[in-house]
């Protein structure tokens, strides 16, 4: 391609004009204004502000075919999901499986791998590790600080990466669900630059009048967009758009395209709006992506109208990548890579004895990654907890992947599974196997079928079993993306038919074994007060 003309939307002068953007070799080599106005619009391609690839369960190259086609040219990946499970070897494993690929990926030093000391997972990356990472040119900045109460009580080790990233001079992600006041200031001067966990606009209003970044999120699970986005009218320059964690089913109807859409059917300017979109990761992340100037790489798309953002092309180094809906990156499958040491597990092992059934129960929470906490009364029968469908109390179960121990099991409410259960070794973010049941057979079969498999989603019922291989990590599929959404998109439609009322099942599921966000959550050790930051009693 050495030339393409249309509207062009010139985000940094805020004008829209039409013209001709003229390429030589990857590169913007001039825009040119014409006279006459066309029926097409170019602007700058989107970006993913933050993004954890895995969560797609998509390789990179696998991830790029699908965003692509929805008019994203770059993602800011924290690959600490894959960290979790296989360490530094993970990390470069993402960035060899990127390499190559005509899509612009900027990976970060995960800050906490293990997330917490209150579960299993594979690998530790210190304060050592991380200076040498930070050190690296292929990897742009600190990955969300997690522990924030670690930083806000001045952890050592917290503290050294946070130094690592400073004398690196590269920006650092934050993630502090619900953070305010004077902890959340002590926080921010602690060199925090960025949150994409807000989940009230006053929360992020704060946030902002103290100077962070708000990432405006909207994943498969968590969904915040509709709460945050009147924020880009008054802090255009502070805000962000992200996916944070989205399934392929999600990946294949769209990406960063319909947060800009909404937000502008939502009455915020064009501009700012695109701002947010295009512009502003660019520069915080000092990501080395075209805004459509001379000099500047060649990256760009093309769309119908600047309403609905019909992508029509996706341009990245002057390469078509996409056009019409059809990606052109060419599918590849990797090596896989994998840790999985867990041995097949027995029904007894999820049984949970007593004579009282009184317990404290995960409460999901529809669109959040924080769960509830509650109280429940579960039937006793034969001096064991069961589960009673009737009222929603179902087992939950997380079993350590690393090495073979016996299962951690509480009740959580939510699921609404009338049979069966689902089980998946994506789980956050350790990546150890976590399930949802309505009898221990019924749990320790889908567990079973994950553990044969080492790695992967599964669902069973009396009549019917389908899993899901995920053999990179345990948590990534190397099929393409297509077929890997489609076979997702069924899996979720058969939970449905169990019962289960959850808009995303797998996802939802996934984030039941994220101790560091509240309430409530269940890691292989046990049963997690988040907002305690320790570990609790099942029984009352």
């Amino acid at each position: 391609m050495t030339s393409i003309s249309g509207n062009i939307v010139d985000i940094h002068n805020e004008t829209i004009f039409p013209g001709t953007v003229r390429i030589e070799n990857g590169i913007i080599a001039g825009v040119g204004r014409e006279r006459y106005w066309a029926d097409r619009y170019i602007l700058p391609g989107f970006v993913d502000a933050h993004v954890h690839i895995e969560s797609s369960m998509l390789t990179p190259v696998g991830f790029a075919r699908l965003a692509a086609v929805h008019g994203t040219v770059a993602a800011v990946s924290d690959p600490h999901e894959i960290a979790n499970v296989l360490g530094i070897w993970g990390i470069d494993y993402m960035i060899e499986s990127a390499s190559g690929v005509p899509f612009v990926f900027s990976f970060g030093a995960p800050s906490c791998v293990p997330a917490s000391p209150f579960e299993t997972c594979g690998a530790h990356i210190g304060p050592a590790e991380v200076e040498e990472l930070l050190g690296r040119s292929d990897i742009g900045y600190l990955g969300e600080m997690m522990n924030y109460p670690g930083v806000i009580s001045g952890d050592p080790e917290a503290i050294a990466k946070l130094r690592a990233a400073k004398a690196a001079g590269k920006p650092v992600d934050g993630h502090a669900p619900g953070l305010r006041g004077e902890a959340l200031r002590r926080y921010i001067e602690a060199g925090i630059s960025t949150d994409h966990e807000s989940f009230e606009i006053e929360e992020a209003r704060e946030k902002l009048s103290l100077g962070m970044k708000i990432l405006v999120r909207e994943g498969s699970a968590a969904r915040n967009f509709d709460t945050l986005f009147p924020l880009i009218a008054d802090h255009p320059g502070q805000c962000m758009l992200c996916s944070d964690d989205t399934h392929p089913d999600m990946l294949v109807r769209g990406h960063i395209n319909l947060l800009v859409e909404r937000a502008v059917r939502g009455g915020i300017d064009l501009m700012k709006v695109l701002r947010c979109a295009c512009l502003n990761p660019v520069e915080h992340y000092r990501l080395n992506v075209g805004l459509l100037r001379i000099g500047d790489p060649a990256d760009m798309i093309v769309v119908d109208n600047l309403e609905s953002f019909n992508v029509l092309m996706t341009i990245i180094r002057g390469q078509v990548v996409a056009e019409d809906g059809v990606s052109r990156i060419a599918h590849a499958s990797p090596k896989p890579i994998n840790i999985f040491s867990a041995a097949a597990k027995r029904p007894g092992d999820f049984r949970i004895q007593g004579t009282s059934g009184r317990v404290r129960v995960i409460e999901v929470i529809e669109g959040q990654v924080v769960t509830g906490s509650s109280t429940g009364s579960v039937p006793v029968k034969n001096g064991e907890l069961v589960c009673d469908t009737n009222k929603d109390l179902l087992k939950i179960s997380v079993v350590n992947r690393y090495s073979d121990g016996p299962p951690a099991v509480a009740f959580v409410r939510g699921f609404n599974l009338k049979k069966g259960a689902i089980a998946s070794s994506i789980a956050h973010d350790s990546h150890n196997i976590v399930a949802v049941g309505t009898s221990d057979d019924m749990l320790c079969e889908a567990v079973n079928c994950v553990i044969e498999k080492r790695g992967g989603i599964s669902l069973v019922s009396d009549d019917m079993k389908m899993v899901v291989s995920l053999p990179v990590g345990g948590i990534m599929s190397d099929d393409d993306g297509y077929s890997v959404a489609r076979k997702y998109s069924r899996m979720n439609a058969l939970a449905r038919e169990l019962g289960c009322s959850l808009d995303a099942p797998f996802m939802t599921l996934s984030f039941m074994a994220l101790i560091v966000i509240p309430k409530l959550k269940l890691s292989d050790q046990g049963l997690f007060d988040g907002e305690r930051f320790a570990f609790t009693d099942l029984f009352l």
